[in-house]
């Protein structure tokens, strides 16, 4: 509850964002503005301020700002008082109804340069390895990877002819190359050669979606409580070194030497700050005919990187700059048929990820911030009319033909747009409630 409560919290200041660049440029403008709501449907709150009714409503999903003579036009679709006419939105120039209209996913999109900032100051935690030579560690079974014959030690240095100098940079490349089969360029025992995955595969879950993994050493990170580890004095922080006569190289190592040990007791070597220890123990199987389990878990070495005033903002702006890129690469292939409408997410994962970001940090509440800022200002930039993009769209023809696009075309433009936006959220909730069940 505290997740999605958090989440709806989080949504909720994007949408006011979004909505506040709507009102701020309309006033600016002289247009009257009646109402301000943060979310659609029956009103939970109301309060009233000068002119404006700003509303709380029951459906946490978006929000509007209601503008005097929204939507009039020469065929009048609603009456105006002629003694406030002038402050209409109809009867402002078009330059200015395009600003208004503009300025709400102009705002999601300039929030990040905002907030990245901040974040950097704060200090960003990451994977130690994402900034070292993506060098492979384990190849999970059944995988593409596997498939196109990765090894253990291999080191990816390009990607279709793109230098790879660590593993985030991998990673950013897949979106850019979905749909695209994926020539590696990996060094192996001092020789380079090149192994290719086909277009079909999971590049967009990144390198571990592709069953690449990194090299992990058996570190223990986490114990269950009533298991073998624990009960054997094994503590947070433990380098696993040996189990029986097995060599532990790293944690991948670990559950195929478990298993043929099995529920027989065996010694177990390990290092303490700088000392070896040993202790005995015996694995347990909790399930019939299951895996046989120590209750240990992996330590993920994470670094936290901060950056002084001047390079946090250069970091915010190309994390921005990098984020809006890889948003209009995945829009662009999505249409081109090259990635799957399964990776199309909801209201649901939006609110999941941004809830489980409130569970950890200021600084990952504001990436995620920025990150979910940046997809709902372009997702209102698309020329889809009901979006904000497709009134832009109407502004930028009426500026081109010097007329107003007339009443009809906008009445069957908004409705064919209606159509494809509540199929889109029909497939998005369809999306969420399978990730969320399946």
């Amino acid at each position: 509850m505290t997740t999605v409560v958090s989440g709806i919290l989080m949504l909720g200041i994007l949408v006011f964002i979004h909505e506040l660049g709507h009102f701020v440029v309309a006033k600016m403008c002289g247009v009257k503005v009646l109402k301000f709501s943060l979310g659609f449907g029956p009103k939970l709150l109301s309060y009233r301020h000068g002119e404006t009714d700003y509303l709380l409503s029951a459906i946490p999903l978006g929000g509007y700002v209601q503008m005097l003579g929204e939507g009039a036009g020469p065929d009048g679709e609603e009456a105006v008082d002629t003694r406030e006419m002038e402050r209409s939105f109809a009867t402002k120039p078009v330059s200015r109804r395009l600003a208004i209209v503009s300025a709400g996913p102009l705002m999601n999109l300039l929030l990040p340069l905002l907030i990245l900032p901040i974040s950097f100051m704060i200090g960003v935690q990451m994977p130690t390895y994402f900034e070292q030579p993506a060098c492979v560690g384990y190849i999970a079974a059944d995988s593409d990877a596997a498939a196109a014959g990765f090894a253990a030690g291999d080191c990816v240095v390009a990607i279709n002819g793109r230098q790879i100098p660590h593993w985030n940079a991998a990673n950013k490349r897949f979106v850019a190359e979905a749909g695209s089969p994926l020539v590696f360029d990996v060094e192996r025992d001092g020789r380079r050669q090149q192994l290719v995955v086909p277009a079909e595969n999971n590049s967009l879950e990144g390198m571990q979606g592709l069953g690449l993994l990194p090299y992990l050493k058996a570190r223990i990170g986490g114990l269950a409580p009533d298991m073998p580890a624990a009960a054997a004095g094994l503590a947070e922080g433990d380098l696993i070194r040996r189990i029986g006569s097995h060599p532990v190289e790293s944690w991948y190592d670990l559950r195929d030497v478990v298993q043929q040990v099995g529920g027989e007791a065996v010694s177990v070597e390990f290092e303490r700050d700088g000392q070896l220890f040993e202790v005995e123990l015996m694995p347990e199987q909790r399930e019939a005919g299951g895996d046989y389990l120590l209750g240990v878990a992996p330590l993920h070495e994470m670094e936290t990187r901060r950056f002084g005033l001047i390079s946090a903002i250069g970091e915010g702006f190309d994390k921005t700059r990098e984020l809006i890129e890889l948003t209009i690469v995945f829009i662009q292939k999505l249409f081109t048929g090259n990635v799957s409408a399964k990776n199309i997410g909801g209201p649901i994962t939006v609110v999941q990820v941004a809830g489980q970001a409130a569970q950890t940090d200021i600084a990952a509440i504001l990436t995620v911030l920025a990150f979910i800022s940046i997809q709902l200002g372009i997702l209102n930039l698309l020329p889809i009319p009901i979006l904000d993009g497709g009134h832009i769209l109407f502004y930028l023809v009426e500026i081109i033909t010097r007329r107003p696009v007339s009443m009809r075309a906008r009445e069957v433009a908004q409705q064919v747009g209606l159509a494809l936006l509540l199929m889109l959220m029909v497939l998005a909730f369809y999306n969420d409630i399978v990730r969320l069940w399946g």
